[in-house]
């Protein structure tokens, strides 16, 4: 609802006034015109009463005659009862007339109605009081004749010719009195008509006379108002029409007002906005929920118990994207700043002022400073990990990291023909992002896993849309080249590091360095005695020494990995190996055993280990323990990753398999060990129930199948739940 502007009641002091004045004589005017006819009306009361005085004492001289020359009829007869009556009523009536005109009392008539008779002047008086004196001289005389005029026992013949002489004598007086009075009761009521008449034309000439200077006075008063509104809604326009910003008001209903800047129509991209709702003016260019927040933020602004500042750290139009009004999201999409600003009336909250700039440029230039200086943090980040990493593993991942996209790249070019090749495209994309994540997350190089990990959404989210097409896989060739690029980034920085700085020593990572960067992490001895539960065979290559300090660098290299793993995840690890150092791995074999190794660590934190709390009620250490074992067993290696931690929880790979509708709750019962382990190992397929950078995906056991299978090894798994999981990989030197 629109609030009403304050008015200065002083500027209109003098129009209330003279209004009042107006209406103060208007009501005079008709207070004495409703006085003056009272008065006449009370005037015509008397002159009636003193005819009907007049007329009553004709009739009573008339009675009294008649009853004279009847005397002897027999007095119960009508015409002597009918007389005598009408003789007693009009003698009653003079003598109350005579006293209510002399009093000026209050009088009722035939119909009932009541007058009060106005005071009489001097003349009038004399006049009632003679005819009074007279009356008073007849009236005895007919009371006393009344008094026995019906009684046949009683001659009542003296009273009625005493009363008749009586008449005759003083009617005359009395008629005479009452005419002179009726006289003066006219003339005087004559001479207040003038009077009243006389007044009523002034007082109606003075109303009118006022009315028209009252008209002349404010019109010109009402004119020079009127110019200076002009004046004061033209500097206004001037300054809409100039200033760069867009400026308006709102009111409770979220209603613009009636006047804003010119600038706002081309902010807002609105032709029409006086009058249109700011709701509605948004619906459609801002998301429905900034929308619904923006009327309760300016509800809040209303609220006078809320206060502006705190408010103001709310707004939901801070630097917001408002889209083109046509949907041209290509087109004029600009960002806009909306201030909002308390207009008070006193100590009332009247309107929201709000100025709106189109802050388009600065949020772009902001937007480019921030991708700059991403693009420094990443630069920074790999330079630190060239600068506190072995130059031989960074090698490895460049290498690793072009291999993995270049086999990406080899597996997108196969356009595929049916379903089941199209999801072996995906499983196998899936896979070389996970291991490349994998090698990035352990360097600490999250600008890498950072995009790995989009890239895993958008391939998990292939994974479970069903039906699949070649298109499908497009997007992921913009990844595959940001993946590159970073590659390429560190290649060069490195090779720019190698050439300003001397020769590499053989130190390596300080692994006590390392492990202060770190929190702390977890682990435990544990002794698993259960069989082997399943394998996969796969083959080859050649041999080549690593020295003692390389491996060293290698091993610190995993700790630190498990370490940043565990902190993630809330939870506490050490990572131990006594044989690592020993071990000659071939060429052929080191890539898949890094591989194969970071995996493992990987699901050992994520889904062996738990955290300390958990690992505290069942009366283990807080910190969990990892063993990396690699052995040469002279034909083969064998790769070893052992827990101390849950163990594998066949029952809730059952349920996760029922939840997931591979299998029905009857049949994933029936399944083995053997079998629930195979949909461990199956792609897409993890016990954890949300995914992160870390693991969830169930990519990461396949991976290792995958790479077991490829090189002709085998794969055994023993677990005891509630206190180990071991993992042994064998891989064949030749």
């Amino acid at each position: 609802m629109a609030t009403t502007p304050n008015v200065d009641n002083k500027r209109y002091q003098g129009l209330i006034i003279s209004i009042a004045l107006f209406l103060s004589l208007i009501g005079a005017l008709l207070a004495f015109t409703f006085y003056t006819s009272n008065l006449l009306e009370r005037n015509t009361a008397l002159i009636d009463q003193t005819n009907q005085v007049a007329n009553s004492a004709q009739a009573v001289i008339k009675d009294l005659f008649d009853l004279d020359n009847s005397y002897g009829e027999d007095t119960n007869s009508p015409h002597i009862q009918r007389v005598l009556s009408r003789l007693e009523q009009n003698t009653a009536l003079i003598t109350s007339s005579i006293a209510a005109i002399e009093q000026g009392a209050t009088i009722t008539d035939a119909d009932g109605k009541t007058y009060d008779l106005p005071k009489i002047d001097s003349n009038a008086q004399a006049n009632i009081a003679a005819a009074k004196e007279q009356w008073k001289a007849l009236e005895p005389k007919i009371q006393a004749y009344l008094k026995d005029a019906d009684n046949i026992m009683v001659s009542s013949e003296d009273d009625l010719i005493q009363a008749v002489e009586q008449a005759k004598t003083s009617s005359l007086l009395v008629n005479d009195s009452l005419d002179n009075l009726t006289k003066d009761v006219f003339n005087s009521a004559e001479r207040q008509a003038t009077t009243i008449r006389l007044i009523q034309v002034l007082g109606v000439a003075a109303v009118f006379t006022y009315f028209l200077i009252f008209v002349f006075f404010f019109v010109r008063r009402l004119r020079e108002t009127d110019a200076e509104a002009f004046a004061a809604r033209r500097e206004t326009q001037e300054i809409m029409e100039t200033v760069n910003t867009g400026l308006f008001l709102l009111d409770k209903d979220l209603n613009i007002g009636q006047q804003h800047s010119r600038a706002l129509n081309d902010i807002i991209g609105e032709d029409k906005l006086s009058g249109e709702n700011f709701t509605n003016v948004l619906r459609g260019r801002i998301s429905d929920k900034d929308l619904k927040t923006t009327q309760q933020f300016i509800e809040q602004l209303y609220n006078p118990r809320v206060k502006e500042k705190l408010v103001d750290s709310l707004n939901p139009l801070h630097k917001v994207m408002l889209h083109n009004a046509s949907g041209d999201k290509a087109q004029n999409n600009r960002f806009l700043d909306f201030k909002f600003s308390r207009v008070y009336d006193n100590k009332d909250i009247a309107r929201i002022l709000v100025n709106v700039n189109d802050v388009s440029d600065a949020v772009y230039l902001e937007q480019r400073l921030e991708k700059e200086r991403s693009q420094n943090d990443m630069q920074i980040e790999m330079l630190t990990t060239i600068l506190n990493v072995n130059p031989k593993i960074i090698n490895e991942f460049i290498d690793n990291t072009q291999m993995h996209i270049e086999k990406m790249n080899n597996i997108l070019k196969n356009p595929g023909s049916s379903q089941y090749e199209l999801e072996g495209k995906l499983k196998a994309i899936y896979r070389e992002m996970h291991s490349l994540k994998g090698e990035a997350s352990a360097l600490k190089l999250h600008s890498f896993t950072k995009i790995a990990s989009d890239a895993e959404d958008k391939l998990h989210a292939l994974q479970n849309q069903g039906q699949l097409s070649g298109n499908d896989f497009l997007p992921l060739a913009v990844h595959l080249d940001d993946l590159l690029s970073l590659s390429n980034t560190i290649a060069t920085l490195g090779e720019r590091i190698n050439r300003s700085a001397p020769a590499p020593t053989a130190k390596g990572v300080d692994d006590n360095a390392t492990q202060n960067s770190m929190p702390k992490t977890v682990v435990t001895e544990s002794q698993a005695s259960n069989p082997s539960i399943g394998s996969i065979d796969t083959g080859g290559g050649q041999n080549i020494d690593l020295d003692n300090k390389a491996t060293d660098d290698q091993l610190s290299f995993y700790k630190a990995f498990a370490k940043d793993i565990a902190a993630r995840q809330g939870k506490q690890v050490e990572l131990k190996s006594n044989t690592l150092m020993q071990a000659d791995i071939p060429a052929h074999l080191a890539k898949p055993i890094k591989e194969i190794s970071i995996q493992l660590l990987r699901n050992a934190v994520v889904h062996g280990i738990e955290a300390p709390s958990v690992r505290h009620s069942t009366g283990k250490a807080a910190v969990g323990t990892i063993d990396l074992e690699l052995k040469d067993n002279g034909s083969d290696f064998m790769l070893m990753v052992q827990d101390d931690g849950q163990g594998i929880d066949y029952d809730s790979i059952r349920a996760k398999l029922s939840k997931e509708g591979r299998f029905s709750t009857e049949e994933a019962s029936q399944l083995s060990q053997s079998d629930l382990l195979k949909q461990l190992f199956s792609s897409g397929f993890s016990t954890k129930e949300h995914a992160d950078e870390d693991g969830g995906r169930g990519v990461g056991l396949d991976i290792i199948k995958a790479k077991v299978k490829d090189y002709d090894g085998k794969l055994n798994v023993n677990s005891e739940f509630g206190q180990m999981t071991r993992f042994v990989i064998t891989l064949p030197k030749a």
